[in-house]
Formats: structure tokens, sequence, C-alpha cells
């Protein structure tokens, strides 16, 4: 499948659609997940052109783990999280619903379930006091 230039993140990346952003470099960009598994849910991005990480050039992918690396640990600081549990999804067969590299940054707890996956979108104004907390551990 060819990359889809019209896809969300694509969009995103480009400003036509809004986000809750926590952090942005030449790279990647890290925002808060519409959709959240938990409060506290957050999505990191390539500005690449890659559909998946097996797409994505060596230097993207570094960038997008060490960006993926510096939203958890901020997620983890920022929100008091005992966990944080990294997903990257390649290809429709794993879950991947999105066709552009991201990884879903999610804070865990012990006892606290998980919502299940794009299924419920919250308003984005309820984003905005917990990205607070994580851009202020960044």
């Amino acid at each position: 499948m060819a990359y889809d230039n019209n896809n969300i993140f694509a969009r995103i990346l480009r400003g036509e659609i809004p986000c809750v952003k926590l952090f942005e470099d030449d790279k990647t960009l890290a925002f808060m997940d519409v959709m959240p598994q938990a409060e506290g849910h957050a999505l990191v991005i390539s500005k690449e052109a890659a559909e998946n990480i097996l797409d994505l050039s060596p230097d993207g992918a570094a960038a997008l783990i060490a960006t993926t690396r510096k939203i958890a640990k901020a997620v983890k600081k920022g929100l008091g999280a005992p966990g944080v549990m990294l997903a990257q999804l390649n290809g429709a067969p794993a879950g991947q619903s999105v066709f552009h590299v991201h990884f879903h940054v999610i804070p865990r707890s012990d006892g606290v379930d998980m919502h299940l996956h794009a299924r419920d979108m919250v308003d984005a104004r309820t984003l905005e006091p917990v990205a607070a907390k994580i851009r202020g551990a960044l």
C-alpha cells in the first residue's frame, strides 16, 4: 500500500487539523490522543512520510524513538504514573488504524483498566490540563 498523504497524522503535520501539542522538533511531533485509552495517552509521530516502522529511514527511526523516550519520561513524571506502556503497531493485522508511523505512550497504574482503542473521542479542551502537566515535566 502506498503512503496516503491525506491520513489524519499527515493532515495534523500540515496544520489542517488541530492537536494538543506536547513537543515538536524538526523530525517528530508529540500530541495528546483524542481517543485516549487512559488519561494522559500521548502519540509520537515522525514527520517523515512513512506508513510504518519498516518504511521509516534509520535516522527517522532514531529520532522517533528518542522523542518517544522523552515523552514517556514526561508522562511518567508529570502524571505520577507508576508505569508507561509503549505501543507501536505495523499493518492492519497488527491493529494499526492510522497508516503513518507512530508510537502510543500510555500511562499505566495497577487496577486501572484501559479503554478500548479508538472508540470514544474526548473534547480536546479536557486534554489541555493533562497536557500541561506533561509539558511541565519535559
